[in-house]
């Protein structure tokens, strides 16, 4: 029996239109572009325009994928998205991209594993495609976090932007696509990075929000430990365990968190920065969205059986690699 798996068949990416610089940043809180450019790599990031939310992003991402693969909306059977900033709490991002794209034949929802979520929630549609109870599955990972950062906090909002992307998952019966997932967490790690109110341990209430703990908290120094050490381990296990090495990786998709991150994972799989993805300058730590970005933006360059390592970090903490082959 031909053995199925789950294969990318088009990418889209998106971004907002307005940029914020590290010139804008510099007149907002006490840094400077050296500063944040030798730290992190970032130069600048997308902002999403007033009321613009997480489902107007889904929208885009799927009309894009939907003309590339030559589809209708009515054609797509999921939409998975991986996010922390959906438009409301309820219902999900997910249910409302359906509505307003056309997806009228289309169920889905939100998964929740901060920078992550793009990995996970692509780990679910490829259950669904292997098990063959679903044709065409979106997998979306995107987030607003202009919409939780507080932009006095130098510790936050250099970092993060807005933006996304999202593939289109079908079965293949030639050997392309997903071919192994290493996904991780650890719950210990959620008081160095988190939205620490606005929950049901903590919801909402004037004097949390005077008090500015709304916003996302970040402890740099022990994020960054634990990242490094993660991401990269888990990149080199995925080789390790398919018995690939840096010259079997034509690219390593390394989530954009921090430029130090990425060069130390590279370095751990002994892939050179040639074959690294990397726009962190452009667009800052988009969470969700780093990944499929990567691939949106490098697309016309990856080949039909190229082997990609997808890595990533997040809070909470969560982590990952999948191990997949190109498809087109």
């Amino acid at each position: 029996m031909t053995k199925i798996t789950a294969a990318i068949t088009a990418v889209q990416g998106y971004v907002p239109d307005k940029v914020l610089s590290n010139a804008d940043l510099e007149k907002m809180v006490d840094t400077n572009d050296e500063w944040i450019t030798t730290r992190t790599g970032i130069k600048e990031r997308r902002l999403a325009a007033p009321g613009e939310a997480l489902s107007d992003f889904g929208v885009k991402i799927v009309e894009g994928i939907c003309s590339k693969r030559g589809i209708d909306p009515t054609e797509i059977d999921m939409i998975v998205v991986g996010s922390i900033t959906g438009d409301y709490r309820f219902p999900s991002s997910a249910n409302i991209i359906c509505d307003k794209a056309g997806c009228t034949n289309a169920w889905g929802f939100d998964l929740s594993a901060a920078c992550s979520g793009f990995l996970y929630a692509l780990d679910v549609g490829r259950v669904y495609i292997e098990n063959q109870t679903h044709k065409k599955v979106i997998v979306i990972g995107a987030d607003v976090m202009s919409s939780i950062i507080n932009y006095e906090d130098r510790a936050t909002c250099i970092i993060f932007g807005d933006g996304g992307g999202g593939v289109l998952l079908e079965a293949s019966e030639d050997g392309l696509g997903i071919q192994d997932t290493i996904l991780k967490s650890d719950g210990a790690g959620r008081e160095f990075l988190l939205q620490e109110v606005g929950g049901s341990k903590e919801p909402l209430r004037p004097e949390n929000i005077e008090e500015k703990r709304h916003y996302v908290f970040q402890e740099g120094k022990t994020v960054f430990k634990h990242a490094v050490k993660n991401m990269a381990g888990v990149a080199a296990e995925i080789m390790e365990r398919n018995n690939l090495t840096s010259d079997d990786v034509a690219w390593l998709v390394p989530h954009q968190a921090n430029l130090r991150i990425i060069d130390a994972t590279a370095k751990r799989m002994g892939v050179g920065k040639e074959k690294v993805m990397v726009n962190i300058e452009k667009y800052g730590n988009t969470t969700a969205g780093t990944i499929p970005l990567c691939l949106w933006e490098w697309e016309d360059k990856l080949n039909k059986g190229d082997n990609l390592v997808l890595a990533s970090f997040g809070g909470g903490f969560t982590w990952g690699a999948i191990y997949l082959k190109w498809a087109y």
